[in-house]
């Protein structure tokens, strides 16, 4: 078991755990996203693409109203991906626990 790389970066990170709350198939909008994980537009957006390219989240652009709207999705390779991740960083902390109980 070893870290994934696209998603150990802070940012993505947030980003996957915010999208990992939701079921399945919901959407979250991307200003919602923003809000919660408290970026900027631009570094959100960049984050987005990276795991979009990685196939960890499905990006949505479509208009509601005369507004344009982009929603962000969490995929079954991304959730999958995401509690690897978790796994990883618990078997750290797990480690790191006997360690501090013997000093």
């Amino acid at each position: 078991m070893s870290a994934d790389d696209i998603i150990h970066q802070g940012t993505r990170l947030r980003i996957m755990a915010v999208l990992n709350t939701l079921e399945r198939r919901e959407a979250l909008e991307f200003s919602q996203l923003k809000a919660t994980i408290e970026a900027t537009d631009g570094n959100l957006g960049a984050h987005i693409d990276t795991l979009a390219r990685a196939g960890y989240v499905d990006v949505e652009k479509l208009f509601v109203g005369r507004r344009p709207q982009t929603r962000i999705k969490a995929t079954t390779i991304g959730r999958r991906a995401f509690r690897g991740h978790i796994a990883y960083l618990r078997k750290l902390i797990d480690m790191a626990e006997p360690a501090r109980r013997r000093k």
